[in-house]
Formats: C-alpha cells, sequence, structure tokens
C-alpha cells in the first residue's frame, strides 16, 4: 500500500514522481551528491581517482547553461553560443543490503550526449543518443561498500544539433534494485480497449521475466486498479510458469465499471499496481498512472477523444527552458503548461525529441495532448555531428525506448518518427519509414504515426509518393503546409481531393512570434539581426489567420502545432542566443502573439490592443493600431477622442429559418480578417479599445508611461515545497510613479534571498548575454525573472532591487 499512497500524493501535488518502495523492489533517488569537473581526465572511472577538487552538485545538471556565451563557440548559432565540451561525474554509494539474488540498475533518464558509465571501473556501455533513456545492470559488480559510478558525457563535436540541447546529466537517475523473478522494464503496457454507458474494458500486457538459477513454478501476476483515493476498482490474476532465463508477455483483461473518463477539462488518473507473486511471496511490484480513454482518427471527423471530436490547438516546444538550461525543475515545466493552457491550447508537439518522463506526467495531471517525437534525422543529416552518425546503429532500440517508456501515458495521442528528415525524398526513405511504422503499431497497437514533412510539393527534393504512401494507414505530417505556390490558399484541399481517406495534421506552421520588446536591430548602420530573424506578427499574421481558419472550419484537419509556443535558445545568430519564433517569451512573459491565439482557441473573451502607446518621436505620424479581440465590435478611442467602430465573425453566420434572415447576434463585417486595425495620428495620452461581446462590454487602456519610478515583485505561487522540483517564479516589473509598467525600461535589476538558491534569471532579451546563473539581470520590456528554490521549510524573502528605483520584496511560505 506504502507504493500506492506515494502514487496518489504525486497526482495530487502535481511533479513528484513514481519513487517509492514496495516490500519487492527498492526504488532509490540518485540525483544528489555527484562530483564533477569539465574537460578530459585519464583514469576519472577507476576507485582510485582522486576527485577532491571536483565540484559537489546534484542532478539534474546542466553545464552548458553555466556558460558564457561566445561567438566563437564550438557549436556557433546552434548551440546559442553556449559552451559544450567534455565532462565526467563521479559517485560513491553504498549498497549494505548486497544480495546476490536481486538485480541492481542504475537507470538514466537522458544525457546528453554520448555518455560512457562505469561502475567500480567496469565499462558498462556507450549511449550515443542524447534524448533517450537508458539503464546498466550493476550486480555482477557491486560491492557492500565504496561503490563507484562514473559517466563521461562528450559533447564537444559540434555542431551536433540545429537548437541548444544543453550538456550532461541533465535528466534524474535512479537505482532499482528487483528480484530474481520481476517485471520488464517498461514490461507493462495498459491501454482502453472499449467503453460504453456503464463500462470500460481495459487490456494489459506484462511481461514477466526469470533471471533466477532455478524454474520458478508457482507465480502469480496480480493487477489491481485503483481510483485518485486509493480505492481499489478492479483486479485481475493469472497464474504462470517460467524457466531459467524465460521471459513471458500475458495479456489480461480488466472491466471497470462507471469510469471516470480522461479528457481535457477533467484528465482523471488511475493507478495501476502490478504485482508478481512467486510461491505466494510477492517478488515484484510496480505501479503505473493511466487513464480511461479512447482516441480515433477518421478521413471525415479528424481526431476523436472518447468519441468526442476535438481539434489540437498545438505548439511546438523545445526541451529548454530558458534559464534553467535543459536541466528542468517539474515546476517549471509546469507554470508553462499553465500559461499555455490558459491561451487555449491543448497540444503539444516535444520537438523534436523524446520529453523527460516528468514532462508527460505532467501533460496526463493536467490535460495536454501530445505528439512525441523521436528523431530530427535519419541517414541524411543537416548538420556535420547529428544523430546520422548513429542512426543505422541505434534508431531501432531508440525508437523502442521511447514507444515503451511512454505509451501508458494517456496524454500520448500520437508517434512521430521524424522532422523534416532529407530522407523523405531519397529512395531509402520508405523502406525506412514503413519499418518504424511497423515498429510503433508492433508496441503500441493504439496510436497512429506521423512525420514532420516539409517538401510536400517542394520545387526541389520533393517528398516521393512511396514515401508519403508509407503512412497511408497512418497520418500525413505537413511543415508549413501553405508554403508552396497555389497551397498558400488551397492549403490541404488539394491533397485531400487527390487523397479523399487521408488523415492530415499540421505538425509544424507559422506562428505569431517575435520580440515581445522593440530589439536594438543596428549598430549605426549595421544590421544586428539577419532580415529573416527580424520577424514579428504585421508580417505573418495573415498568412496564420488564413490557415486558422481553413483549420477550424474543415473538420478533417486533425489540428495545427505552430512553431513555436515558447521562444528557445539556439537556431540563431550573433549576437543573440536563440530564436524568438514563440509567442511566450523563454521566462514566459506573454507576447501580442498570444492574445491573438487566445482570441480564437478559446470563447473567455479577449481584447488586447497589440504593441504599447511609448512612441516618442512619432508625434503627429500616421501609426497602425492592431486589435487581437473576439468582440465581434471594437471601438477606438485616443484621449477620448473616437476613431470609429470595427467589426468581425468568424465563423461568418449564414441564413437561418429564411432568406435573409439570421440567427441572433450576427455581425456585419469591415473586415475578414481576425484581427482590427486602425490607422490613426499619434499623440501622447491614453488609448482604449471598448468591444461587445453577447451584449457585454470589455474595455482596455493603454497609456503613455512616466518614467521608471519603482519595482513591483509578483509571484506565481506564495508558498512552495523544500524539494528540488519545485520552484517559485518572481516576476519584477517596472513601473512608472502611477503604476504603469513602463515598456522601455532596462534598469538593472539585483535578486537576494537568503534561505533560498536563485537558479535563473532572465528578461527574454535574447540579445542580453549576460550569466543566467548570476543574481542580477538587466530588465528588457519592463520584465525580469528570477527562479528560485530551496531545501528548508519555513520561510524565506524574496528581495529585488535597482539603483533609484528602490526595493521591492515578497514572503515566500516552504512545506
Amino acid at each position: 500500500m506504502k507504493q500506492i499512497l506515494i502514487w496518489c500524493v504525486g497526482i495530487l501535488l502535481g511533479s513528484m514522481p513514481l519513487w517509492g518502495q514496495s516490500n519487492s523492489r527498492t526504488i532509490k533517488p540518485f540525483d544528489e551528491g555527484w562530483k564533477f569537473a569539465l574537460g578530459e581526465y585519464k583514469n576519472a572511472s577507476k576507485n582510485g581517482f582522486n576527485d577532491r577538487a571536483w565540484r559537489t552538485l546534484n542532478l539534474p545538471h546542466d553545464w552548458s547553461i553555466e556558460g558564457e556565451n561566445l561567438e566563437n563557440a564550438p557549436g556557433g548559432g546552434n548551440a546559442g553560443y553556449f559552451p559544450t565540451g567534455i565532462g565526467w561525474y563521479r559517485k560513491k554509494f553504498d549498497w549494505p543490503a548486497l544480495n546476490s539474488e536481486k538485480q541492481v540498475c542504475i537507470e538514466f533518464d537522458g544525457i546528453y550526449e554520448n555518455s560512457e558509465v562505469w561502475i567500480n571501473g567496469n565499462y558498462l556501455g556507450k549511449r550515443p543518443g542524447g534524448y533517450v533513456s537508458f539503464s546498466y545492470e550493476l550486480t555482477p559488480y557491486l560491492k557492500a561498500k565504496n561503490n563507484l559510478v562514473a559517466v563521461r558525457v562528450d559533447n564537444s563535436r559540434q555542431p551536433n544539433s540545429r537548437w541548444y540541447t544543453g550538456s550532461g546529466i541533465y535528466r534524474h537517475v535512479r537505482l532499482v534494485e528487483t528480484q530474481a523473478v520481476h517485471l520488464e522494464k517498461w514490461g507493462v503496457f495498459i491501454y482502453t480497449q472499449t467503453i460504453d454507458n456503464e463500462k470500460a474494458v481495459l487490456k494489459i500486457k506484462a511481461t514477466v521475466a526469470n533471471d533466477g538459477k532455478a524454474p520458478a513454478g508457482d507465480i502469480m501476476l496480480k493487477h489491481i486498479l485503483r481510483n485518485r483515493q486509493g480505492e481499489e476498482v478492479a483486479s485481475v490474476q493469472l497464474p504462470l510458469q517460467l524457466n531459467v532465463k524465460e521471459k513471458k508477455e500475458v495479456e489480461q483483461e480488466l472491466t471497470v465499471l462507471h469510469p471516470e473518463l480522461w479528457n481535457l477539462e477533467k484528465p482523471y488518473l488511475y493507478a495501476l499496481t502490478t504485482y508478481v507473486y512467486v510461491n505466494g511471496k510477492e517478488s515484484d511490484c510496480e505501479t503505473n498512472a493511466t487513464g480511461i480513454r479512447t482516441i480515433q482518427y477518421t478521413a471525415n471527423e479528424g481526431f476523436l477523444l472518447n468519441g468526442q471530436r476535438v481539434k489540437m490547438k498545438g505548439v511546438n516546444l523545445h526541451h529548454d527552458a530558458g534559464a534553467v538550461g535543459a536541466a528542468v525543475p517539474e515546476r517549471v515545466w509546469e507554470r508553462r503548461i499553465e500559461i499555455l493552457q490558459s491561451g487555449g491550447c491543448n497540444a503539444i508537439r516535444t520537438a523534436h525529441n523524446p520529453p523527460a518522463p516528468e514532462f508527460l506526467d505532467l501533460c496526463d495531471r493536467m490535460g495536454m495532448l501530445v505528439m512525441d517525437e523521436a528523431f530530427d534525422e535519419w541517414l541524411a543529416g543537416k548538420r556535420e555531428y547529428t544523430y546520422k552518425l548513429y542512426f543505422s546503429q541505434w534508431y531501432e532500440e531508440d525508437l523502442k525506448t521511447m514507444v515503451m517508456r511512454d505509451r501508458n501515458h494517456p496524454s500520448v495521442v500520437m508517434w512521430s518518427i521524424g522532422n523534416e528528415i532529407p530522407d523523405q525524398s531519397t529512395a531509402e526513405g520508405p523502406a525506412l519509414a514503413r519499418q518504424m511504422i511497423t515498429l510503433c503499431h508492433h508496441l503500441d497497437p493504439t496510436r497512429l504515426v506521423t512525420s514532420g514533412n516539409d517538401n510536400i510539393a517542394a520545387d526541389h527534393n520533393a517528398a516521393t509518393e512511396e514515401f508519403l504512401d508509407a503512412f497511408a494507414n497512418d497520418i500525413i505530417g505537413y511543415n508549413y503546409p501553405d508554403r508552396y505556390h497555389e497551397r498558400r490558399e488551397l492549403l490541404y484541399s488539394i491533397d485531400k481531393a487527390l487523397h479523399p481517406e487521408r488523415l492530415v495534421v499540421g505538425t509544424e506552421t507559422g506562428g505569431v512570434g517575435g520580440y515581445r520588446a522593440a530589439p536594438v536591430t543596428t549598430v549605426g548602420e549595421q544590421p544586428l539581426i539577419p532580415a529573416r530573424r527580424r520577424f514579428g506578427f504585421p508580417a505573418q499574421l495573415i498568412d496564420v489567420e488564413q490557415r486558422w481558419k481553413y483549420t477550424l472550419l474543415n473538420n478533417y484537419v486533425i489540428g495545427d502545432f505552430m512553431w513555436t509556443g515558447i521562444d528557445y535558445y539556439g537556431e540563431t545568430f550573433w549576437p543573440s542566443r536563440g530564436a524568438v519564433s514563440g509567442y511566450l517569451d523563454n521566462c514566459g512573459f506573454k507576447k501580442d502573439g498570444y492574445y491573438f491565439f487566445k482570441s480564437i482557441w478559446t470563447d473567455e473573451p479577449v481584447l488586447h490592443l497589440a504593441s504599447d502607446w511609448n512612441k516618442e518621436g512619432q508625434e503627429g505620424k500616421v501609426v497602425q493600431v492592431v486589435c487581437f479581440t473576439n468582440c465581434g465590435e471594437v471601438e477606438l478611442f485616443v484621449n477620448g477622442k473616437s476613431y470609429g467602430s470595427k467589426t468581425f465573425e468568424f465563423p461568418r453566420k449564414g441564413n437561418s429559418g429564411s432568406w435573409n434572415t439570421y440567427e441572433p447576434g450576427k455581425i456585419f463585417t469591415s473586415t475578414a480578417d481576425l484581427h482590427l486595425t486602425w490607422d490613426i495620428i499619434y499623440e501622447p495620452g491614453e488609448i482604449k479599445a471598448v468591444g461587445k461581446k453577447a451584449d457585454q462590454e470589455y474595455i482596455f487602456r493603454q497609456v503613455t508611461t512616466g518614467a521608471p519610478a519603482k519595482l513591483k515583485i509578483t509571484v506565481d505561487r506564495d508558498t512552495i515545497r523544500a524539494i528540488p522540483s519545485d520552484v517559485v517564479h518572481a516576476t519584477v516589473e517596472i513601473t512608472d510613479s502611477d503604476g504603469h509598467r513602463v515598456p522601455y525600461a532596462d534598469n538593472l535589476i539585483k535578486f537576494e534571498a537568503p534561505g533560498a538558491k536563485i537558479i535563473g534569471v532572465e528578461s527574454g532579451n535574447m540579445m542580453d548575454l549576460s550569466s543566467v546563473k548570476a543574481t542580477e539581470r538587466k530588465a528588457w520590456g519592463g520584465l525580469c525573472l528570477a527562479i528560485l528554490q530551496t531545501d528548508k521549510t519555513g520561510t524565506f524573502t524574496i528581495k529585488a532591487s535597482s539603483d533609484q528605483l528602490g526595493e521591492a520584496e515578497v514572503e515566500i511560505v516552504v512545506k
């Protein structure tokens, strides 16, 4: 019962991993107390090596985010000009309950990249892939005292990615001890077969292995499903026998009466605990969270969740999280998902690699759909030292690992086996695609498979029909479906006419990104930012709107994943260290594009004027005012003077009942766009938008602010836990004397927090190359963020200060 109680606490608190102990299986977190050093060290894998001068730290750890951005960094703009290199980790530990009848493994959730692992000087193996989870058995080399695990991480060959990867053991590590007869790693698979008004039928596949020295003739495999309160709601058991070194996969069915379904509004989770008994004694025990739900894709209705059509309103996300780099505490991801959901986002594509397991745990708990992606390339590469070097040897094992590890997550509704792979145009591509699709379906018969194809209808190196045919019974993924020629207007309709049964999804599409605040784009006459990185919402807005109109109105389109939800490091040009394609910056601060998507993705009233009303030097000039709203009518005022009303309606109402009659609320529109604009003469003061929606009035105001005068500090939560996975986000806002945020303020903010640790500072300004691991940072657009954690219960105070602006502070309670 202890393990299930720990699981329930984890679900309620939202970010605790499924770590605990049963009578038969020991799971020991292995993150604390590692020694670390950058560079190459001869004999560092041996027990007698002297590591006293090495730094002591806890995992997860990303050493790249700690370094300086340099123009000549080997990874260049791909890595955001962060350092890479070689690093070593060492950890000593005892295992006093040594038992030759038990098996001890070390499990790594992810190391970037080319990791090699030793135990007590014995080489365990190498794993090139930087995003894959893997494990090694320690048993033959384990001692009761003074064991040493050594890990060498080689991220020196650059460039090996198109985005920031981080470096090191950047995900969790644990030790797992099991008995001779045990469940295989990721060997329990549970999914919903059918649901009706009274019951759900679940299928469970469990693989049991006998690694002992004698046959096991009296084995009982038992599954117990418990609800959120820990109450048993269903169970099933089956006897079996296993010879020495034999393993068996056993299928069973479980019937759940009156089930609570997992959906986006109420993502209800159950816990399935699987027991293995040998001669009546517990030999293994494992608990998996599961959601009862069905998924279906049809050529006419798109995606169905529990029989109801759901349009995927999605974003692409890379795996870094701003100031914490690739080593992301769970609460950082939780806050990011909360902000995305507040704007109507319901789906995430893990661009372009498997995420951390706890990320998917959060998506399960919070009700977010996931496209789980495996690779950015296959045989043909995009950079010199990328995964193409290892693909032939490792792709089957790495893909198998992703699917088996993640297939119990109800949030995962689709597998992706590639992104913009050049192999979509090669002779070898179709066979590779079919091979991987077959593997996915063999391991998981419940989900379909896709790939993000950027060259459908391309003028050169187009995706071949043979390659696309490999996905004929799955899903064709389109990257930028409106990119080529007449498809700018016709989108998927051309292919849908040719292939009526084709399932289609926008795997990667243009978004509404750009800079949150005005960037410095030139020094003198020299451009700092290449033209392709200066885009903002005016340049792409109509294209995005047209695509979303088509997506929302055509049921067969499964959905759309725009690039990107959040800014990320890498894929940039000096002197910037990151890409600004997100509608949130890398602090999670909202850009104007956030309000555009919220206005079309939600029914919640939205009224937002883009940009700001501080336009010094433009007095008397004509400026364009852009309004993102789902109010049908908006009137604009400047200093009390009306500039008239604008109207729009989407979707427009047609005749109802008889000719030239309409449902109540019909709007006769002044534009077919999904935004409103006015061209007005700028004058300082107040600009106000007054919107009307369903007979309610909404007001949005902006003012020309005064000079920076004071600081305001707010936090995402005032109570946190004293565990590494939890953090508090402290936002500092620079305001004028009337409390209005000053949109051009860039004052230096200093943070203090006795009793806590500042683990990152950011402002969202990708061109500010100062350290994110400092305790101070210049604000940008009047905002700055600090992320803090602590291991002490009680309280601590976060204080922010700035010259001439005074101080602001807030108290945090720690439990």
